[in-house]
């Protein structure tokens, strides 16, 4: 038989953990409160090398001539080549679907498939650069090539959407590639995938088996 005293003390010892977690959770509050406020009061200093406006150089193909244009513009660009890469090409591609645009290009379709991994509506899923494997030569000099390789890797949709025939597909390409050696002047050889594996062909006649050189593209109307 528990004592009427024995009572009283569980009783007490029972409201006395109630009110200790009561505390503690609200100490627990308290100091994630100044915490948030500490770090919301924090002045927030803009990282200006990492992102800094910069004047770029796009080579817009023009269908009419099988032509290429320089067009200056002014972009936030990251210091990471790799990821300039990608903003620049995305900047590109995004151009050709101005209403105005010499070489219109569809919007990528959105993706039917809820499974599929999301990919860049721009068309371009990323770009990959990295050292030119050591033995390459350059099929222009005959030297050695020390440069970079860029690859660049276009979505599948971006590459269903595209509009089929030599001169679009090679104009497209061409615009890139000369994009890349305008504003990135290490990169100077250009591979082309589909949705991350290699690919015969843009869109069924532009050849994505070779690797391209980097050359200032609006200066001849060699084909690369």
């Amino acid at each position: 038989m528990i004592s009427r005293a024995q009572r009283i003390l569980f009783a007490f010892l029972l409201i006395s953990v109630v009110i200790m977690s009561a505390i503690l959770i609200r100490l627990r509050e308290r100091a994630h409160d100044r915490l948030y406020t500490v770090q919301n009061a924090t002045p927030i200093v803009e990282d200006t090398e990492s992102t800094a406006q910069q004047t770029v150089t796009l080579v817009i193909p023009n269908d009419l001539d099988g032509s290429l244009e320089e067009v200056q513009r002014t972009l936030s660009l990251p210091a990471d080549d790799s990821t300039k890469a990608r903003v620049l090409l995305e900047t590109l591609i995004e151009s050709f679907r101005d209403t105005h645009s010499t070489h219109p290009i569809a919007a990528v379709p959105s993706t039917v498939d809820e499974s599929a991994a999301p990919s860049s509506s721009a068309g371009i899923d990323d770009v990959f650069l990295m050292p030119v494997p050591q033995g390459a030569t350059s099929r222009k000099s005959g030297n050695a090539n020390t440069g970079t390789l860029a690859v660049v890797d276009f979505s599948a949709a971006f590459a269903a959407s595209h509009p089929s025939g030599i001169e679009p597909e090679t104009l497209t390409l061409m615009s890139i590639i000369g994009t890349l050696h305008a504003n990135i002047p290490s990169i100077t050889e250009v591979r082309f995938l589909i949705d991350g594996h290699p690919a015969a062909t843009l869109a069924g006649h532009a050849d994505l088996t070779r690797t391209y050189l980097t050359t200032d593209t609006t200066t001849g109307t060699q084909q690369p």
